[in-house]
C-alpha cells in the first residue's frame, strides 16, 4: 500500500503562490479572467483583511480558502470564509475536513468565536459537507446588482 501524501496547509505567500492556485479558484469563480486578474484582486482585497490558505500536495494547491475576520452585531468576532474550494479531481479524498479543521483551529487564534460561511442555494453538495462540518444554516443572504 503506497503511503498517504503529505498535505501541508498555510497563507498563500507572493505571487508565484498565487499563480499557482489560480486554476483552481476558477473552479469556484469561473469569472476570473486571468492569473493576473486573480493576483489584483487578492492585493486589493488584502488591503481588508483577505487572506488565502491553501492546502498543498506535492507543490500543488489541492483545496483553498479565501477569507477575512469580521465583527459585526450578528456575529460578532467572527472569521468570514469568502471562497472555499477542493479540486474537483481529488474531492471526497478528505482534504476540505482538513482544511475546515485548519480554518477552525484559525479562527481560535484569531480568537473568533464564529465561522460563518456563505453557499449558493443551488449548492447541494456543498451544503451536505457544511452539515457534516458542523455548520448551521441560519439564514438567507440577498443581493441587488447596482448600476456602477
Amino acid at each position: 500500500m503506497a503511503a498517504a501524501k503529505e498535505i501541508r496547509i498555510g497563507y498563500a505567500q507572493g505571487e508565484e503562490e498565487i499563480a499557482a492556485c489560480f486554476d483552481l479558484m476558477r473552479q469556484l469563480r469561473p469569472h476570473l479572467d486571468s492569473a493576473a486578474d486573480f493576483a489584483r484582486r487578492w492585493h486589493r482585497q488584502g488591503e481588508s483583511g483577505y487572506r488565502l490558505a491553501v492546502a498543498w500536495q506535492d507543490g500543488l494547491p489541492v483545496a483553498l480558502a479565501g477569507f477575512r475576520v469580521h465583527e459585526n452585531l450578528v456575529h460578532g468576532r467572527h472569521l468570514h470564509v469568502d471562497d472555499l474550494v477542493t479540486d474537483k479531481a481529488v474531492r471526497s479524498a478528505g482534504h476540505g475536513r482538513r482544511l475546515m479543521d485548519w480554518l477552525k483551529a484559525e479562527a481560535a487564534k484569531l480568537e473568533c468565536g464564529k465561522l460563518v460561511l456563505d453557499a449558493a442555494l443551488t449548492n447541494g453538495l456543498g451544503h451536505r459537507f457544511y452539515f457534516r462540518q458542523g455548520f448551521l444554516a441560519i439564514a438567507l443572504r440577498f443581493s441587488l446588482p447596482l448600476p456602477l
